[in-house]
């Protein structure tokens, strides 16, 4: 039986809507060490593996971002990087040898910066999913993220020509002393560059993100931002609110943030909605012609498309989580540098054999199933389809104590069997997710020790 929350969500949703990110539940500072660890054998072989999501990690970047708390370094050499890619290819080998008959609907590429890696390495890596893994690249929807700096065009070509159909660039903003005060070298000459060299290379979607609320940024810059992008006719944006978080290079200074997110977020949705964009999630704008028919044409023969509700995750690499409905587990997750690269050291010197566990991670009993369903559901434009919930669950959702207050605060709206967040619901997406989590997954991630 799910608990009511100890706290009114009114009282709750009246802090900052600007706490943390949640796009994923439970987050990974609830995961602990598992004891015993798990056989993925057994784990994976109770799982429908028909239309699974890969995704593969590559944990090194050019430089650190301030606002970026993601398990990355730019401490690494030529050779630190050519033993992280075999690493990365023994475990593939483990791993898959313990999936059997598989077939993956999706494949993304993450990181850190995957287009830092040597385009030799690249190339590894692309190998690493279609020839070890099995995934067919050319005939499922395929994303890679990179940086200004990065994406360079033989880099981009090797990626168009090996199926990557969507492109996703971090820009965060297009004004030089803006992007300079959270660290990062870019110019806005060497942004608008790589953009026309994405273009030019013909992936079907390039997705720019952006970040609103940093150091020096006023209402009239962002929109400056989103501006400058939008002559670049992305098929996706995503307009990203900056957190500062603990350990980041923006969470060790002394600055007094001048919140001004919630009218840069109300200026920015509506330029992008005048502009021919529907948007999808808080973060996440698709141009509108584009949403009905992304991907679909690449797709021969069709395949099914993975659905975040869904568990159904491979990750590999030092940095990547999987997700099964009963169990989520990665490696061991840090933001400072120092342990960062002791965890790295420890995932090139894991043996083949401790590959076929899972060592860490947080196991989903019933309310957990529950609880991410809900609040994935919410959190996409489809909304949460009450019929579908109570096939899946057995239960009614409306009892679910937390969602009619959500409904009593018209932070959502129900109409024939759907219920979807509205306007003010979705800008306060990330606090009602938080609101949402459970008493056990919070006692975890408050206990989390940051390091």
């Amino acid at each position: 039986m799910i608990t009511a929350k100890r706290e009114n969500l009114k009282s709750f949703i009246e802090r900052s809507p600007y706490q943390a990110y949640v796009y994923s539940y439970p987050h990974k500072t609830a995961y602990r060490p598992l004891t015993p660890p798990v056989k993925l054998a057994d784990l994976w072989s109770k799982q429908d593996r028909q239309a699974l999501f890969l995704y593969i990690h590559i944990p090194f970047c050019e430089m650190r971002c301030g606002f970026c708390n993601l398990f990355t370094t730019v401490t690494h050499n030529e050779d630190f990087v050519s033993q992280y890619v075999r690493t990365l290819q023994r475990q593939a080998r483990q791993v898959k040898s313990l999936l059997g008959e598989v077939s993956f609907a999706r494949f993304a590429l993450g990181g850190g910066t995957p287009t830092q890696l040597p385009i030799n390495h690249l190339e590894t890596i692309l190998n690493v999913a279609s020839e070890t893994m099995g995934a067919n690249l050319q005939n499922i929807p395929v994303s890679v993220e990179m940086s200004p700096e990065t994406a360079d065009k033989d880099k981009l070509q090797l990626l168009r020509s090996r199926g990557v159909d969507r492109a996703s660039i971090g820009v965060q903003s297009f004004i030089e002393s803006e992007v300079l005060a959270t660290g990062r070298r870019q110019t806005t000459a060497q942004v608008e560059a790589a953009l026309t060299r994405m273009s030019e290379a013909g992936f079907p979607t390039i997705n720019i993100d952006l970040i609103y609320g940093l150091p020096g940024q006023t209402v009239e810059s962002w929109l400056y931002s989103i501006r400058a992008a939008l002559r670049f006719q992305p098929e996706e944006i995503y307009l990203y609110p900056l957190y500062v978080r603990p350990l980041t290079g923006l969470g060790r200074s002394d600055k007094e943030w001048d919140d001004i997110r919630l009218a840069c977020y109300r200026e920015g949705r509506s330029l992008l909605l005048s502009s021919g964009y529907t948007q999808v999630s808080m973060r996440m704008f698709q141009q509108r012609e584009n949403v009905e028919t992304l991907h679909v044409t690449s797709l021969q023969p069709p395949c099914p498309v993975y659905s975040c509700q869904a568990d159904g995750m491979v990750g590999l690499g030092c940095g990547a989580r999987s997700y099964t409905d009963t169990l989520h587990y990665s490696n061991d997750y840090a933001v400072g540098s120092k342990e960062i690269r002791d965890i790295l050291l420890y995932f090139i010197q894991t043996p083949d054999e401790v590959f076929e566990y899972a060592n860490y991670g947080f196991q989903l009993d019933a309310e957990e199933r529950r609880r991410r369903y809900i609040l994935l559901s919410l959190f996409d434009d489809e909304g949460l389809n009450l019929t579908d919930y109570q096939n899946q669950f057995g239960t009614d959702v409306i009892a679910f104590p937390e969602l009619s207050q959500l409904l009593s605060l018209n932070l959502t709206t129900q109409q024939n069997q759907i219920l979807r967040l509205t306007e003010v619901g979705i800008e306060k997406s990330d606090v009602i997710g938080a609101w949402l989590f459970s008493d056990k997954v919070n006692q975890l991630m408050h206990s989390y020790e940051f390091k």
